[in-house]
């Protein structure tokens, strides 16, 4: 089949590779019809080269049919079109059970203490090949794949795998309720839909963005938009009677540029894998500026729930100030089943209240993936989200 590989920094490419097969009595194989680049992808692609290998199939945003089942797999059918969560979880231990399947203990990666495995996501989760390719195994294929409805119109559905619930779960760990405040720091993806989720909610957005294109489209939906840079919280703290919002979202996670943290990161994304790891797992190498700027935007009091990933271990946040203003901090990885019947009935509703079909910039070939991830990381031609089509 043919997959999208990575290779390097910057460098992704469509291989050739052999298909998957049923490994697992609970294992489905998907011919998947379309798959995403996700914000998360772009980490791989400019910074945690030192734990991915040459020719990783890359990917964790997928849906498509069901081809193929295993002995053990009761819940679906062939023929069967199934959204997959990015996370892969059992639905039976402890953790699932909780509605945690982020932290899923039979999927866990202990080697790297690891939460559960993700598809196409570094060995960090699992190595396990990932979906922007033909076909997808999926184990736990009678927990994790989301039956939807067969007519063929991916776009509807296609972001239940990750960036609407992982959305959903920032706008929830924020605690905001409506008629409370909220800024989002970053109108990606993942910012756009936690702006409209909160707008839908009811409560006020405020947004912070420097790229004009991603400020208009968040503008539509009500946001009050300002751009990045010196003075946007006073500006946010000026319009909520000198307080700052009730919580913030950091929708941002680690960047690869424009700070001397950041230039620890560039060294060690360069570094061959031995060296290079230990920097991630022992060093700060994280640029914290969309965080602290969700700290400045928000109230005493107030909540920073963070939705973006950060890679390193020891990053110096600002303890004192955190404590004397009471800052409350809820994150993690999403727990993509939790949310699923919350969000069903609004991605079915035909008036599309979260502007679901609205987010897709450019649908793109598979074979035409390295552009894709070419245009998203650089924001070129108005980029907001990708969808490649095997």
């Amino acid at each position: 089949m043919r997959a999208l590989t990575w290779h390097g920094r910057r460098d992704v490419r469509i291989d050739r590779v052999p298909d998957p097969a049923i490994v697992e009595d609970g294992d489905a194989i998907i011919d998947v019809s379309s798959t995403a680049i996700c914000g998360s992808d772009l980490h791989l692609y400019e910074i945690l080269g030192p734990f991915l290998q040459r020719g990783d199939i890359l990917g964790h945003e997928a849906m498509g049919t069901v081809v193929e089942i295993g002995p053990g797999v009761r819940r679906l059918t062939v023929g069967d079109r199934v959204v997959v969560p990015f996370t892969i979880a059992c639905g039976t231990c402890f953790f699932c059970l909780k509605g945690l399947q982020s932290q899923c203990e039979t999927t866990q990666v202990r080697a790297h203490g690891s939460g559960a495995a993700l598809f196409g996501y570094t060995e960090l989760y699992g190595s396990v090949p990932g979906g922007q390719a033909e076909f997808l195994r999926v184990p736990f294929a009678d927990h994790g794949p989301i039956v939807v409805d067969p007519e063929p119109d991916d776009e509807r559905y296609l972001f239940l795998s990750d960036i609407l619930p992982t959305a959903w779960q920032a706008v929830q760990y924020a605690g905001v309720r409506a008629g409370d405040s909220l800024t989002v720091v970053g109108l990606g993806p993942v910012g756009q839909l936690c702006a409209r989720i909160a707008g839908h909610l009811g409560i006020q957005v405020y947004g912070i963005d420097p790229v004009p294109e991603r400020r208009r489209l968040a503008d539509r939906y009500g946001v009050i938009t300002h751009d990045a840079g010196v003075g946007v919280t006073e500006q946010i703290r000026a319009a909520t009677q000198g307080r700052g919002t009730d919580a913030s979202i950091d929708a941002v996670g680690m960047e690869a540029g424009g700070s001397p943290v950041a230039a620890a990161q560039r060294v060690a994304t360069a570094l061959p894998g031995a060296l290079g790891k230990p920097l991630f797992e022992k060093v700060g190498v994280d640029r914290l500026t969309a965080l602290r700027t969700a700290m400045s935007a928000v109230r005493r009091g107030g909540t920073i729930s963070i939705a973006g990933v950060y890679g390193g271990e020891v990053d110096p946040l600002p303890l004192r100030e955190m404590f004397d203003r009471q800052l409350q901090l809820r994150m993690g990885q999403c727990n993509v089943r939790r949310w699923t019947d919350d969000l069903l009935p609004l991605v079915e509703d035909p008036t599309d209240p979260l502007g679901v079909s609205d987010l897709v910039s450019h649908h793109l070939r598979l074979e035409d993936g390295p552009l894709g991830y070419q245009m998203f990381q650089n924001k070129e031609e108005g980029c907001i989200k990708v969808v490649l089509h095997p």
